[in-house]
């Protein structure tokens, strides 16, 4: 499997204040509520090909704001993510399998000490050197996962029927990379 065009082998660190990791969860069964998380590390190292190529993300779990500041305290307590216990989730690619300009980003997911494995539905957005001679990359992505998979499984039953909050969330990702500036200089 070869690389998308422009890509090159080498370490590619995640740009988190031109990134964004969200979210989308219904609500009361008939609004969706979104959200983000601020903080975020992540690594891509770039082999001659898409098999030898490995991704990790760290995300810190206090860093998770839907702009409600109650529910957010409530999320980043006991009933969810516990934020004092896992201060982290954390993603490690196992494979990628390309499919013209969109890629299967297949990896394991932690949650609140719970790994299971996910796909990412991921498309490369694009290579391009930025006015202070940056390289960067363009990835975008989504996933479905279900919480009760995590153990996150709080919730409150509806008067009317149903559940407060959703199983079903789905984490949508916005993500620029910067290849790191030694192996930027060796490429030249």
């Amino acid at each position: 499997m070869t690389l998308p065009h422009g890509l090159t082998p080498g370490t590619w660190t995640l740009d988190g204040s031109h990134s964004e990791i969200g979210f989308t969860v219904r609500h009361a069964g008939i609004s969706k509520v979104r959200g983000r998380f601020g903080e975020a590390t992540g690594t891509v190292e770039v082999g001659h090909s898409l098999a030898e190529t490995k991704a990790t993300a760290v995300v810190k779990t206090a860093s998770f704001d839907s702009g409600d500041a109650n529910r957010d305290a409530h999320v980043k307590g006991p009933d969810f993510f516990d934020v004092e216990e896992f201060p982290e989730m954390t993603f490690t690619a196992t494979s990628i399998a390309a499919d013209g300009e969109e890629f299967d980003v297949t990896g394991d997911l932690t949650i609140k000490g719970v790994t299971r494995q996910v796909t990412i539905e991921t498309e490369f957005n694009g290579v391009a050197v930025d006015p202070f001679g940056a390289t960067r990359a363009g990835i975008s992505g989504e996933t479905t996962i279900s919480r009760k998979d995590f153990g996150l499984t709080w919730n409150a039953v509806l008067e009317a029927g149903g559940v407060l909050v959703s199983d079903k969330v789905v984490i949508s990702l916005d993500l620029a990379f910067v290849a790191q500036q030694a192996e930027q200089a060796e490429q030249a």
